[in-house]
């Protein structure tokens, strides 16, 4: 089992910044990937970004060129640098911890929220 716990959401102003933080414990396997899912009022889960263990970053195109995903692997912990935000991005992101060996499980958080309105 993996917990994670998300932190850092929070109401700002389109073009504004936001870093949103995640930290997993538990049965850590050594290939995984971790990575930020949003999901909007009314619509489905979507990929924001993601990244293996290895630091093989993965981008939405919603996310290029605005959000930086970074992870320090020693610590079990995962950012996403939002900047230049817009309402759109407002949504409630989801960590996710996936095994990519061993049984493959997948695991959530429970949110935080992101609104961005002026």
């Amino acid at each position: 089992q993996v917990q994670l716990v998300e932190s850092g959401g929070g109401l700002v102003q389109p073009g504004e910044s936001l870093r949103l933080f995640c930290a997993a414990a538990g049965r850590i396997l050594s290939l995984n990937r971790m990575g930020w899912y949003r999901q909007a009022p009314g619509k489905q889960r979507e990929l924001v970004a993601s990244m293996a263990n290895g630091g093989v970053a993965n981008y939405a195109d919603s996310a290029k060129g605005r959000f930086i995903i970074s992870r320090d692997n020693a610590k079990n912990t995962m950012s996403l640098q939002m900047n230049s935000l817009k309402p759109e991005d407002t949504a409630v992101y989801y960590c996710n911890y996936q095994n990519l060996i061993g049984d493959g499980g997948s695991y959530w958080g429970k949110g935080t929220l992101v609104t961005v309105s002026s």
